[in-house]
């Protein structure tokens, strides 16, 4: 059930938890949410959810003890109480990633990445002043736990959907009473149609190409058939990603939150750099809000940018997992970066295409040593792709044309998303009849589709 794609989730347990949420008084509805996402939680990760739980307690009391009130000082046991949270959080992170990759994968409990993240950020957060009244229990635990984010994101910031700002009336920080007027769950309805869509429909289509790829051997394709995989690859984890974060997002409005936006046509970016402030910005703006600006970001020169630069993309690699390629897919990652801010940044500025193309090219490319973790077969992968470094021709040089045949709608449909004029209009005319009809249909098709599925799990879930 724990799958927003499968059928489980969409006609049982998420119609049963909307009529309950909206039915209670608007004060207990932490405490449905804590405890609907418990029970969404352990339904697919039954023993990790004891993890989960001793983690929201922690977190918890040690916030009551980093938490400053309004116009007091901080003192030094603040600071204290936060670094060891931190190092408690961060050490549990490191100790289940290490043995999920050295002594099995079952052994990473889901979703831990995400809420940890939001766990460090809400105690960073109560430490420097911008949660600015003290949360309950239950407002902390169903922030830390909330449903729609915690599998895969996005890592909200606790100021985003439990606390307003204050007005010319209202002169302190409240909490928000979530509301749920019905334009906010028709907007949701949509958002978490889109995203289902482009999940099944899309991405598990493609996903489809990439195994038989797989299935193939890396060293017996030709090389149009390598870049056709490779764009194939590129397109199956944007719309796997974005279509759960559409379905999140669709699911918090219907909760009464604001929408979180986390993916922002990264594909439409006009440079590597741009490109990973776009692609799951709410993970980017955590590292750049909470290691690179505290390092120093880009305040003391060149030689320091470039130090906070590694040890962002080296961070977000190990993120990612613990094997070799996510280390080197991280570290690419940063030369380019650091090459197009030093190096290129003047020209791709008076000539923006450039930076497009950068994207283009580089971008799946990139996503090529994400997906193969054995270096050996990366590296022949590679010279697949680029055949003057290779062994020679392919043992079916026209294999591109069978693949290529069965494969281009998904592809077409796909490349035709990632231009934002064409997700735009469909958001903007969401409300129009024919717009409608057509989410109604594409919504039973793909019910269809993930009704006789095995159930594909979202790729994010690994990490």
């Amino acid at each position: 059930m724990i799958n927003f794609s499968g059928v489980d989730f969409i006609f049982r347990f998420l119609p049963v938890f909307l009529i309950l949420y909206s039915l209670i008084p608007p004060k207990y509805r932490d405490i449905l949410l804590f405890a609907g996402s418990i029970f969404f939680y352990a339904s697919g990760a039954r023993l990790f959810v004891f993890v989960l739980l001793g983690l929201v307690v922690i977190n918890y009391l040690f916030g009551e003890l980093v938490y400053v009130q309004p116009g007091r000082p901080r003192r030094a046991s603040h600071k204290k109480m936060m670094f060891a949270v931190i190092l408690i959080d961060v050490g549990i992170l490191i100790l289940f990633k290490m043995l999920a990759l050295r002594v099995s994968a079952s052994l990473l409990p889901l979703g831990l990445s995400f809420y940890i993240f939001k766990m460090l950020s809400y105690q960073a957060d109560l430490f420097r002043g911008e949660i600015n009244k003290r949360p309950s229990f239950f407002q902390a635990a169903a922030y830390f736990t909330m449903f729609p984010q915690i599998s895969q994101g996005p890592i909200m910031r606790f100021s985003q959907g439990w606390t307003e700002k204050p007005s010319n009336i209202r002169r302190q920080f409240a909490f928000v009473q979530r509301t749920v007027p019905l334009h906010k769950i028709e907007d949701g309805i949509t958002f978490f149609i889109m995203g289902l869509a482009m999940k099944v429909l899309i991405a598990d289509r493609l996903g489809m190409l990439w195994n038989e790829i797989i299935k193939i051997g890396f060293e017996s394709i030709s090389t149009p058939l390598a870049w056709i995989g490779a764009a194939g690859y590129s397109l199956e984890l944007y719309f796997d990603f974005w279509g759960y974060s559409l379905m999140a997002g669709g699911l918090g409005l219907m909760l009464g939150f604001r929408y979180i936006h986390n993916f922002i046509h990264p594909y439409a970016a006009c440079g590597i750099a741009d490109f990973y402030r776009r692609w799951h910005a709410t993970l980017g703006s955590w590292f750049r809000d909470y290691v690179y600006i505290p390092l120093g970001g880009s305040r003391d020169g060149a030689a320091s940018t470039i130090r906070n630069l590694v040890i962002v993309w080296l961070l977000t690699g190990f993120w990612h997992g613990g094997t070799l390629n996510f280390i080197l897919w991280g570290a690419v990652l940063c030369l380019l970066i650091i090459l197009e801010k030093f190096v290129a940044g003047g020209l791709i500025r008076k000539i923006p295409v450039i930076g497009h193309l950068l994207v283009i090219f580089f971008i799946p490319l990139t996503w090529v040593i994400f997906a193969i973790t054995d270096l050996k077969d990366l590296g022949i992968y590679f010279t697949r792709l680029f055949p003057f470094f290779g062994p020679g021709t392919a043992v079916n040089s026209s294999d591109y044309l069978k693949y290529l045949g069965i494969y281009w709608p998904f592809l077409a449909v796909g490349i035709l998303l990632c231009i934002p004029v064409f997700y735009n209009l469909l958001v903007w005319k969401r409300r129009n009849p024919v717009v409608i009809a057509l989410l109604f249909i594409v919504f039973w098709i793909s019910v269809y589709f993930s009704s006789i599925s095995a159930g594909n799990p979202f790729m994010y879930f690994s990490f």
